[in-house]
């Protein structure tokens, strides 16, 4: 039994496998995302890792041949990649799911010993994405539809990915990419960064000079779903990961809560302040429901492209507000906002909202 890809246009046409996204008319779906209808045997924290467990299972024996997504991007495109070439994809599963975890929530174990072959492969195909087709997320700023313009990316990967897969050190595209992110983790590890933990509210404080590629940021901050980054001379955003626009398998979450009134309480702060210049950017936030919702001083709204680019590859404003002081009125907005509200497993977008609104779930 041989599986093969068909672009996600073409997913009611044949009964259909769909990883990392769902669609009306899929006759099985793996997917991380909240709420998607992935069988409870199979969910796993990443796309990739649920179809690893569904081809372990006797039912991928007779499962649906044809595969598709509709977009790409690591997490998806391993699960893909996966189904199309099992037997491989299982002989490399750890690194796979390594892959995975770090191509979706930024996160990387540096103690694992394929840590550096997991970095090798996410750069080499983030830099292959980008030089051949588009950044991530970019699809629209070239009028095209995602789900149809990504299936160019799978047609492209799927047949070259398991050479690098076998032998990723040999490989040279993705080094620079590679090298930039090894030399971030260095100042991550070093006496130049420190980190404060709030685990009852999800909170990572990190405080580093400059700003820096996320795989290096977001590296030891698993376990966490908001990420404070302080940097030198009060530059500072705030980032509700990844982790909790998904349905995470492994551990129990605090839901979301919308960052427009820390945005409010922030720009109030702003504004008591003497030494505020006149055209002094404001503090604003994505909405609930991005996928990585952001609250930081801008001047214009970001594209969605923009917002998943690194951060050191943005302008990121000073502002007036001391470092203990913004840190001080973000722990006091979620310590607030938490007040009553449990982790839990597998939360709706519905129980979320009255979550954020004071409701209970």
């Amino acid at each position: 039994m041989k599986r093969f890809f068909v672009p996600f246009r073409a997913l009611r046409q044949q009964p259909t496998l769909v990883v990392d996204s769902v669609g009306l008319g899929a006759a099985l779906t793996l997917a991380h995302w909240r709420g998607a209808a992935t069988p409870p045997a199979w969910r796993d924290d990443t796309s990739a890792g649920s179809v690893l467990r569904y081809l372990r299972s006797p039912a991928a024996a007779a499962g649906p041949l044809a595969v598709t997504a509709n977009h790409f991007d690591i997490d998806g495109f391993l699960g893909v990649w996966a189904l199309v070439h099992p037997a491989l994809a299982l002989a490399h599963e750890p690194l796979l799911r390594l892959t995975a975890t770090l191509g979706d929530f930024r996160e990387l174990d540096w103690d694992n010993p394929l840590a550096p072959d997991a970095l090798r492969l996410a750069c080499w195909l983030n830099t292959e994405e980008k030089a051949r087709f588009y950044e991530p997320f970019g699809a629209t700023a070239r009028q095209r539809r995602e789900d149809e313009a990504s299936a160019e990316k799978f047609e492209w990967f799927l047949p070259r990915f398991a050479q690098v897969l076998t032998n990723s050190a040999a490989v040279a595209v993705g080094r620079v990419e590679y090298e930039r992110v090894r030399a971030a983790t260095a100042v991550m590890q070093s006496p130049a960064t420190q980190l404060r933990r709030y685990p009852e509210i999800g909170l990572v404080v990190v405080q580093t000079p400059t700003p820096l590629p996320y795989y290096a940021l977001f590296g030891p901050t698993a376990g966490c779903d908001i990420v404070l980054s302080i940097y030198d001379n009060q530059r500072y955003e705030l980032e509700c990961k990844y982790t909790t626009w998904v349905d995470l398998e492994s551990r129990p979450a605090l839901p979301r809560l919308p960052l427009a009134p820390l945005a409010a309480c922030l720009n109030q702060l702003e504004n008591q302040l003497k030494n505020r210049p006149a055209n002094h950017p404001g503090w604003a936030a994505d909405s609930l429901t991005d996928t990585g919702p952001l609250l930081r001083l801008t001047s214009r709204k970001l594209s969605k492209a923009q917002r998943y680019a690194d951060p050191d590859g943005r302008e990121i404003h000073a502002s007036t507000i001391a470092p203990v002081a913004l840190e001080a009125a973000v722990v006091a907005f979620l310590r607030a906002g938490y007040t009553g509200i449990q982790p839990k497993k597998y939360w709706s977008w519905d129980e979320i909202r009255a979550a954020s609104s004071g409701g209970q779930p």
